[in-house]
């Protein structure tokens, strides 16, 4: 895709170059508008702020983006993003009955601080769907409950 792009701008380049008149104004690629596909399918999430007023200090609502700003967005209707309730702590998991962790991505990152609650400080280790983790303090065995897209590992 790069490799077309750069042979699409070759030409345009070249006779900018050749020219004796004034330079042309060029932009970088990475401020060129996107072509559109004339307004075909869906628009692109909007996951970013309005920007803050000239003069002004943005705050998290102008400014966020990503992750944050679906956060703040949520918070704001009162609606939980992100799962953060812990964990069951209350009995050790073991390899036939482990402690089930729910995750979109197909890895997480998990803290274990025993069983019960804060018998040991908090280890943290890599949980990987399709596998089984045990913490080396404690013993418990934790599995991922994976519920996220099949092939969304795409990005990494």
């Amino acid at each position: 895709m790069f490799s077309r792009a750069i042979s699409a701008a070759r030409p345009a380049a070249t006779r900018a170059l050749r020219s004796n008149s004034k330079p042309l104004n060029l932009r970088a690629f990475s401020v060129t508008p996107r072509a559109s596909s004339g307004g075909h399918g869906p628009a692109p999430p909007g996951l970013f702020g309005p920007g803050a007023k000239p003069g002004e200090v943005p705050g998290i609502a102008e400014q966020s983006t990503g992750l944050e700003r679906l956060q703040y967005l949520g918070d704001a209707e009162g609606i939980e993003v992100f799962d953060t309730a812990p964990l069951d702590s209350s009995r050790i998991g073991t390899k036939k009955d482990p402690i089930l962790v729910p995750s979109p991505a197909p890895e997480r990152l998990v803290g274990c601080t025993g069983s019960p609650a804060d018998s040991h400080d908090v280890l943290w280790f890599p949980l990987m769907k399709g596998r089984q983790h045990r913490c080396l303090e404690c013993g418990s065995v934790y599995q991922m409950d994976f519920y996220g897209e099949e092939h969304d590992d795409h990005h990494h």
